[in-house]
């Protein structure tokens, strides 16, 4: 995806800008926007990412003398870069360039410039950073399996199919007395910051990433007959509270659980239990 030339010119009034792109992103074809970048902003900075230590050690080695840093890859790319500048003045901005793309998908770029800086929640597990949406259970497994594939969404489908038949609920158990109704097996746990996983499959249509909560989304492992309609609600933006999901908006909360298989942001994590979600209220500067 190419950024067209009003968005250039965007960044040609702003104070100096850095690009962080991720070449593994988009099916490696990132050669595009870096020519179309060198013609349109005289001496780009950027980086082409080989590391995710890389990519820190670029923002850090530039922090002091750039106002914007330009993620450009998916969200597993704006997360990482996201981390170094929360709860700083530094602004965030996106090229969407990844396989899902949800956190992109649910920040659309402004033209407009007199609403293009906005300040967003993200959220910590366990301490450690996610923008968007991250689970443990069965989509933790699917993105472990999936990271073993050339990606893409016809590939993400046939692993969560063959995951999906094969894999036992995990155990919840919550610290809040207040929520240990909800204790039991559930197929997957998400915490949601926006409302899509990416593809425009929409885990959490009433999720908003500026109402300082996320939205806890526990699904129980339900019959095959329910799974078309799980899915319809899913793409149509229609999923709800029934007897196989529950949302819980929460701004901090604390549980254990049977797994150490965890995505943050399509990201596979391990993470041990127990453990603390938190919402970092207003933390993160972006231009959209």
């Amino acid at each position: 995806m190419l950024p067209d030339q009003e968005a250039f010119s965007i960044f040609a009034v702003m104070e100096k800008a850095a690009f962080i792109i991720n070449p593994f992103s988009a099916k490696k074809n990132y050669q595009p926007f870096l020519d179309e970048l060198k013609k349109k902003v005289d001496n780009p900075l950027y980086y082409i990412s080989e590391s995710i230590p890389g990519t820190d050690d670029f923002i850090k080695a530039n922090f002091d003398n750039v106002d914007i840093f330009v993620a450009i890859g998916g969200d597993g790319t704006i997360s990482t870069v996201a981390r170094n500048l929360i709860n700083t003045d530094k602004i965030l901005a996106i090229f969407p360039a990844g396989s899902g793309n949800g956190f992109s998908n649910e920040t659309k770029f402004n033209k407009n410039l007199d609403e293009l800086l906005r300040k967003i929640d993200t959220f910590t597990v366990n301490d450690r950073l996610s923008i968007n949406v991250s689970g443990t259970g069965f989509d933790g497994k699917v993105v472990k399996e999936f990271e073993k594939t050339t990606r893409g969404f016809k590939n993400y489908i046939k692993v969560s199919l063959k995951t999906f038949f094969n894999y036992k609920p995990i155990k919840v158990k919550f610290a809040d007395e207040a929520y240990q109704q909800y204790n039991g097996r559930y197929l997957m746990l998400n915490i949601a910051n926006t409302r899509q996983f990416g593809n425009n499959a929409y885990i959490a249509p009433n999720a908003s990433k500026s109402d300082g909560l996320v939205d806890m989304v526990l699904v129980k492992k339900f019959p095959l007959t329910y799974s078309a309609l799980f899915a319809f609600r899913m793409f149509t933006k229609r999923l709800k509270d029934d007897e196989y999901v529950t949302y819980l908006p929460v701004s901090e909360i604390s549980f254990k659980v049977t797994t150490k298989n965890w995505h943050l942001d399509g990201e596979f994590n391990k993470i041990e239990s127990p453990v603390h979600v938190k919402v970092l209220p207003a933390s993160l500067n972006i231009l959209v």
